[in-house]
């Protein structure tokens, strides 16, 4: 029960032995024998809603609030059914740790690409930065720049292709990003006040052997801009000690999607957690 992936016919505590079956409900309680008045229907494993969309498996705890298709709004599954992912099949999973709170690394995602000529340059010689457009939804930003064709840095370039990127950010720590023929998953998990973990999936229209080195090299380009967003963030998180630092403007050009976290992050923060008051 302590895996973190595999088949099982069954769950197991591995501290007391106490068994479950794939529904949640407790069927064995080992020495458990002489305790009066328990009632094994009521200590079953807590509900967990999960629901499916496109490639992956989302799961929700708060039994009430919106589905996930209310989440994800018409809109965004309109635009996702257009982009024909289906084409796409897993590849690889890589695992980042980070010296900075988890929204500073969301944060620097949203900006609407301000920090792309300055941060990334390889990755800036192969969009059209002038023409970068940043639209939101409801719980959702998409960020999106034409692809700059036959030019830029070499590398990149041969993996960086297609009309457009898409970059989309789902409320409040996936984001999606999709060039042609590839793309990458970053779930951003915060592991302490100024820790993070990002977790990348990488998927291709051609995962076979004869594209491996094709795909690593892809792999390669994002990890080269992971790199220079590690080093950014990390510089963040110590200016925010700083005894100095104060609250910036946001561009009205650029940071509407880090607008939009922020106002979500607000609400959240104010409403508590299920139950509180």
């Amino acid at each position: 029960m302590s895996k973190s992936e595999g088949r099982a016919d069954n769950l197991r505590c591995p501290y007391h032995g106490w068994t479950y079956n794939l529904e949640g409900a407790l069927v064995l309680t080992p020495e458990l024998g002489g305790v009066a008045n328990f009632d094994r229907a009521a200590n079953g494993l807590v509900p967990v809603q999960t629901e499916i969309w496109e490639s992956w498996v989302f799961a929700k705890l708060d039994a009430t609030g919106l589905s996930l298709d209310e989440f994800l709004s018409k809109d965004l599954i309109e635009r996702f059914e257009r982009l024909n992912l289906e084409q796409l099949k897993w590849f690889e999973r890589r695992h980042y740790s980070l010296n900075c709170n988890w929204k500073v690394f969301v944060d620097n995602y949203l900006d609407g690409g301000y920090h792309v000529p300055q941060i990334h340059g390889n990755l800036n010689s192969v969009l059209d930065y002038t023409n970068y457009t940043i639209e939101t939804g409801e719980h959702f930003c998409l960020q999106s720049s034409p692809i700059v064709s036959n030019a830029g840095e070499v590398k990149t370039a041969e993996v960086r292709k297609g009309k457009r990127a898409f970059y989309y950010w789902i409320y409040p720590n996936l984001m999606i990003n999709i060039y042609d023929g590839v793309m990458d998953t970053n779930l951003v998990i915060p592991s302490g006040v100024d820790k993070t973990e990002v977790i990348f999936d990488y998927y291709f229209a051609n995962v076979s052997e004869s594209a491996q080195e094709k795909n690593l090299a892809s792999i390669a380009v994002s990890e080269q801009i992971q790199s220079e967003d590690v080093a950014i963030c990390e510089s963040v998180q110590r200016g925010l000690s700083s005894r100095s630092y104060n609250a910036g403007r946001l561009s009205v050009r650029r940071e509407a999607g880090e607008h939009l976290f922020h106002r979500l992050l607000h609400k959240d923060l104010q409403a508590g957690l299920p139950g509180e008051k």
